[in-house]
């Protein structure tokens, strides 16, 4: 059982070290400090393993679980709300109680699948463009810090494309030993010791609106839903109703100390069920527990990755997060405007996600739905098929 112990040590590593800095720039961006960003990267870490362990274990299927990596974007795209920290900590809460509801009532799972995805995906898209454009403001603000990062994933995206975010984040490692170096700095050991930050959650308007309704949305049409989808290509049938409970109750333990969201994994969901992790089909779950096992493990250096992000010469960390979504980005953008019917609608909805733009205190995401779904209804109300 070697390949699949070492397939799941990849999904781990792959999934963690791609989208890790998207996490702390989304949870910086509602407010938390870096004490509790490093709690919220330690709980999501320590809740997304063992519910990979437990749900292989149960199931004896390759079920792997991450945190909402769009979710995260979608953090960093909506700032802070009224409340601040504490009410972004309570509109977590709400998302896991919405997560729990879907497993209660599956007809919610339903209704968000009738969102049209154009739309899903536009919201997506431009949500995620101001991220994905730190590489190339970051290139004229630290071109030896940047460069170094870009070139070793473009190299990588053509020699081995799985290991090319994961790479460039090793490259920013360099980078950023070189800057403390050069500097000497001296960096306390007993500030990387893990540590959980509670936070007594409060609940506003602007947190649930803005915060939580997008974020659970995000989180289901662009994670839970397709990762079920490649699961079933890969011949395996996730049971919908314990897949929502065990990521709604993780969600809930995580939220107070700064976790955002977990859910069934989409991309890295392949890298354990496909039959590269075993010829046996039936084999194939213990890759999933191995996914589990070193999250687990990686949840505990979480406070070294914020001391990276921290200590990190200017743009390195916001190149390395907007490279790691480049390809959400380009899958989003090209589901948007595929079907040319749908395009326009799709388009401002685009628009308006990337203005930023909160209006009411409500972020750019939940209006770029409102208008997206107005100019939809618009142009086919009436209209036949």
């Amino acid at each position: 059982m070697s390949r699949p112990i070492v397939a799941g040590i990849v999904t781990a590593l792959v999934g963690f070290t791609s989208s890790f800095a998207v996490v702390l720039t989304g949870l910086a961006a509602v407010g938390a400090s870096p004490a509790q960003a490093a709690s919220g990267l330690l709980a999501l870490s320590l809740l997304m393993g063992l519910s990979c362990i437990v749900l292989a274990w149960r199931y004896r299927m390759p079920i792997t679980v991450a945190w909402s990596t769009p979710g995260a974007a979608l953090l960093a795209a909506t700032g802070l709300v009224e409340g601040g920290w504490s009410a972004a900590v309570g509109a977590f809460i709400v998302v896991a109680g919405l997560i729990l509801l879907t497993a209660v009532w599956p007809q919610l799972g339903r209704l968000i699948a009738r969102i049209p995805p154009s739309i899903a995906q536009a919201m997506l898209a431009g949500v995620l463009l101001p991220l994905c454009l730190a590489p190339v403001s970051g290139v004229v603000t630290n071109p030896w810090g940047v460069l170094p990062v870009i070139i070793t994933w473009l190299v990588f995206l053509r020699l081995a494309a799985r290991w090319a975010v994961p790479l460039a984040f090793v490259a920013a490692s360099i980078v950023v030993g070189v800057h403390l170096a050069t500097n000497q700095t001296v960096i306390d050991p007993t500030t990387l010791i893990p540590a959980f930050e509670l936070t007594v959650p409060t609940f506003t308007v602007g947190g649930i609106v803005g915060i939580a309704l997008p974020l659970f949305l995000v989180t289901m049409a662009s994670q839970n839903v397709p990762g079920v989808a490649i699961m079933r290509s890969y011949g395996y049938e996730v049971p919908w109703r314990p897949a929502m409970f065990v990521t709604g109750i993780g969600t809930a333990v995580a939220a107070p100390f700064g976790g955002h969201a977990i859910n069934l994994a989409a991309i890295s969901a392949a890298l354990a069920a496909a039959p590269e992790a075993d010829a046996d089909a039936k084999r194939r779950w213990v890759a999933g527990v191995s996914t589990g096992a070193t999250a687990v493990l990686l949840g505990a250096a979480s406070t070294l990755f914020v001391a990276l992000v921290l200590l990190a010469p200017a743009a390195v960390i916001p190149a390395v997060a907007g490279i790691a979504l480049f390809s959400a980005f380009g899958s989003a953008v090209q589901q948007a405007i595929d079907d040319p019917g749908e395009r326009m609608p799709a388009v401002v909805t685009f628009l308006v996600a990337a203005s930023g733009v909160a209006i009411a205190g409500v972020s750019a995401a939940f209006w770029a739905l409102v208008v997206g779904l107005v100019v939809r209804l618009a142009l086919h109300a009436g209209r036949r098929g």
